[in-house]
């Protein structure tokens, strides 16, 4: 009798410790997942001169973008990621600087953000993924001309590993990128009061098993010295997300990365339009040594 108390007792609390720990990955889910920002009527309205086009992922979801064609003298395609709970209106104020410098913008929206299909879940990776839709877009309906991939934040790691699997990439250019996700976590753990032992510990190894990567192997601190183009790292010198020490970690780690501090915090949006000049710069630059590096036809 005792016995099978004992075997009740065992189930009713293992069922229990299984209800609350699927409790908490769907609570955990819900803290990682952006809240969307749709593009608007109102936004898309404020734009000339562009198309709106939508391509496919690897596993099927359908994205859009923005494609806008320079009617400069042509210099290549960037493309512009944005970050986390954001869309492609974030990176606004380079679009007309990149027009006027002789290179066609691909603005698109990742998954589960703007005007894009959702998924399960966002994650660094995926935004790579994303990134790696649209350069194919451009492949199938552009001339292979030098390509430029700039993005912030969430999507400026997601450009440095993207860039880290590629050779046909020209330069690159982070804004406000993070040096490592677990450094990043813990500061977001930290945030939400939630102590690393052992529970931090544990929400860190989940979230890398649902995004199927290791954080070592997809950190920027790693994946930098894989990327064979020229990159401009720019920081806001007061940021408080991110904060500059990590740029300043990724800036040491290679010695062809260019670190700019600007004045600012997160939000790049008024330095970026201030420095545009030498963000144009650094993109000749790049053109330059890569038809000097590349052999005479």
């Amino acid at each position: 009798m005792n016995l099978w108390l004992w075997i009740s007792g065992a189930l009713v609390a293992s069922t229990l410790i299984a209800i609350l720990f699927h409790y908490f990955h769907q609570r955990l889910r819900q803290q990682l997942t952006p809240i969307r920002e749709s593009v608007t009527t109102a936004e898309s309205a404020y734009f000339f001169n562009r198309q709106t086009i939508h391509f496919k992922t690897n596993n099927g979801l359908t994205l859009e973008g923005w494609w806008f064609t320079t009617t400069h003298k042509q210099q290549g395609n960037a493309v512009l990621t944005h970050g986390w709970g954001s869309n492609r209106t974030a990176l606004l104020p380079l679009i007309p600087v990149l027009l006027a410098a002789g290179w066609n913008v691909l603005a698109f929206d990742v998954r589960n953000h703007g005007n894009s299909d959702e998924d399960s879940f966002s994650s660094m990776p995926r935004f790579a993924e994303d990134i790696d839709a649209a350069i194919a877009w451009l492949h199938s309906n552009c001339d292979r001309r030098a390509t430029a991939l700039i993005g912030h934040s969430v999507g400026a790691a997601a450009t440095l590993l993207a860039a880290s699997r590629r050779r046909d990439i020209t330069a690159v250019i982070s804004l406000s990128s993070f040096a490592h996700p677990e450094a990043m976590m813990k500061r977001w753990l930290a945030e939400k009061g939630i102590p690393f032992f052992p529970l931090g510990w544990y929400v860190l190894r989940y979230v890398e098993r649902v995004i199927g990567y290791r954080f070592a192997t997809i950190a920027p601190l790693h994946t930098l010295a894989r990327i064979s183009c020229p990159i401009l790292l720019v920081h806001g010198d007061s940021d408080c997300v991110i904060p500059p020490t990590d740029a300043h970690r990724l800036a040491n780690q290679m010695d062809k990365a260019v670190l700019r501090l600007v004045p600012g915090g997160h939000d790049l949006t008024s330095s970026v339009a201030q420095h545009s000049d030498e963000l144009v710069a650094f993109l000749q630059a790049s053109v330059v040594s890569k038809e000097a590096m590349s052999p005479a036809s």
